[in-house]
């Protein structure tokens, strides 16, 4: 799988550790930054991995800030972006089963390097159903406001 994988200053080091994790998994990574623990913003980090998922170049996207929540309000400004902030498996796996979740959004200053992984594992591995959950993303998806292209 392509993901994309995102953070500010306040995740690098957790982001550079799941890259490892995510490249030991045979998955392909695109990083798009940050590149140090020096201050910045992240919603441009949020909208660097939300277009690539947006365009299709990536199959996913991964962002992580101190809380997750910067990252994953400002990914789902994105039309056909669907950003779950998630901190237990369960969560993780429900955002996939239900929600179709295409970005990721984790907290480093909130989540262990060890709950991160195990999150991402379960939520790289868990398809969508579909069914139901269908009716109710169009309908979302018809609700959206702007593209963010």
């Amino acid at each position: 799988m392509k993901i994309a994988i995102g953070s500010d200053h306040a995740a690098y080091e957790a982001k550079d550790r799941l890259k490892v994790f995510l490249a030991s998994a045979g998955h392909q990574i695109v990083d798009v930054g940050t590149d140090s623990t020096e201050s910045c913003d992240y919603p441009d980090y949020a909208a660097a991995v939300s277009r690539s998922v947006q365009s299709g170049a990536v199959d996913r996207g991964v962002l992580i800030c101190g809380t997750g929540i910067g990252m994953s309000i400002a990914a789902n400004r994105f039309s056909g972006v669907r950003a779950a902030l998630c901190y237990t498996e369960e969560l993780a796996s429900l955002s996939r089963l239900h929600n179709d979740a295409n970005v990721l959004c984790m907290g480093a200053r909130t989540q262990s390097i060890d709950s991160m992984q195990s999150i991402l594992k379960v939520w790289l591995n868990t398809d969508w159903e579909g069914d139901r959950h269908a009716r109710r993303l169009g309908k979302i998806e018809m609700n959206s406001g702007g593209d963010n292209a």
